[in-house]
């Protein structure tokens, strides 16, 4: 009895205030119970407010990623069948380039639903004109500038229809992703971008691509050229994005709303003679007005103006490496397409040189800081599984001991 009296003893200290938790009455324990679900509340909605608005612009972004799919795999596709009944290429580029007219009157009709704008559309032109410098559009900035990206713009449209005279769309739409790596390897040198040897490594993939491409059906014939057309098409883009973005890089979607629709113009009032020199030269045959093929041209130039405007206005609202991804996925749209519709069979090496070109293109789209990212999500994985492995020896250990106590001793309650 006095060994169970000497254990029992220390436990007489333990009075009923240390098990009760008492509650300040006044202005100071109110204040302090009212602050703190309030700031809780707050931060929570704070939280759920920015996962929300993540969350739509991400759903946002596939749904951008289908429409940007869906409008190049359709242009491609559309193309192909206009080459069936009307072999023009270069009056089919200039027509669906003059459609970049419609880029402004869209985006301001947009800002009016959405926004209630109240400047009149001459007002609004005149403020995004400010792009060409503090004086506006005059028509000398208006030629020295726009004169070189109509050029570009018309090459790569050209010679990518060139292109799918003489390719499959798949092959096509494969090669003109190597752009990508013209991008890079343009932004590199002439931009002073960043070096990545990881985007080296992708180039270098896109040019392997490039050469099974060509080398599909040996260095001669039809295909041959037609590679070339493409990798041509996809220089071209690439040059005018890398231009793009040294001069142009800071514009707003109403600034670059209103520069496509000034390209337009360009395009309408300059290049329209070229057209006429192929007609009356007769190395494209239109024919008459009549037997032209409207409805393909006007479906052709719909899909097109589409697929510019989403890749224009999704990289505003949501994240850019989608309009990439949705790029990407038209080549096995087109696959799909060739496949079922156009019963293409598809060689080997042409597969593989695909495959090669699509893995450069995605090893492209990683950011800047893939490297030290990738690090630190490694080291919070490692550094979760040891607080776990932690944690199992902790709790094991209270267990042993639980065990041992309730061997050797009798529990008493605190009453």
């Amino acid at each position: 009895m006095k060994k169970h009296s000497a254990r029992v003893a220390p436990l007489s200290s333990y009075s009923t205030q240390v098990l009760t938790c008492p509650i300040s009455e006044g202005e100071d324990g109110s204040e302090s119970h009212a602050e703190t679900p309030g700031s809780e509340t707050s931060e929570e909605s704070r939280s759920y407010q920015t996962c929300t608005h993540t969350a739509l612009k991400v759903l946002g972004g596939l749904l951008l990623v289908l429409c940007v799919s869906s409008s190049w795999v359709g242009t491609t596709q559309v193309v192909k069948l206009t080459f069936q009944s009307f072999s023009c290429p270069f009056f089919i580029s200039w027509f669906s380039s003059n459609w970049n007219i419609l880029f402004f009157p869209i985006y301001y009709s947009g800002l009016v639903v959405t926004t209630r704008e109240k400047q009149t559309p001459i007002q609004k032109f005149r403020e995004c004109s400010k792009l060409f410098g503090e004086d506006g559009m005059t028509l000398k900035l208006f030629v020295k500038r726009t004169a070189p990206f109509s050029i570009l713009w018309t090459l790569t449209n050209y010679l990518y229809l060139m292109a799918l005279k003489k390719l499959t769309a798949t092959d096509v739409s494969a090669l003109y992703c190597c752009h990508k790596a013209f991008v890079f390897l343009l932004s590199w040198i002439v931009l002073k971008d960043r070096f990545m040897g990881v985007r080296i490594v992708a180039a270098i993939m896109a040019i392997t691509g490039i050469v099974m491409m060509a080398y599909a059906d040996g260095f001669h014939g039809d295909s041959f050229v037609g590679v070339a057309l493409a990798v041509g098409s996809a220089s071209t883009s690439a040059l005018y994005k890398v231009l793009f973005k040294m001069f142009l890089g800071s514009a707003n979607l109403g600034e670059v709303a209103h520069f496509l629709s000034t390209m337009g113009f360009f395009n309408l009032i300059f290049i329209s003679c070229v057209p006429l020199i192929l007609y009356f030269t007769k190395v494209e045959h239109l024919g008459s007005l009549s037997s032209l093929p409207w409805g393909y041209l006007c479906g052709l130039a719909g899909l097109w103006l589409v697929f510019n405007i989403l890749v224009h206005v999704g990289v505003v609202l949501t994240y850019p490496i989608l309009i990439s991804i949705g790029t990407l996925l038209s080549v096995p749209g087109n696959a799909a397409v060739d496949v079922l519709k156009h019963e293409v069979i598809f060689s080997v090496v042409r597969l593989a040189a695909t495959c090669i070109i699509c893995l450069g293109f995605l090893l492209l789209l990683l950011p800047e800081e893939w490297d030290s990212v990738t690090l630190r999500f490694l080291a919070t994985i490692a550094d979760k599984k040891t607080e776990e492995h932690g944690e199992e020896l902790t709790d094991s250990s209270i267990h042993t001991r639980s065990r041992s106590r309730a061997n050797g001793t009798v529990s008493i309650p605190l009453a």
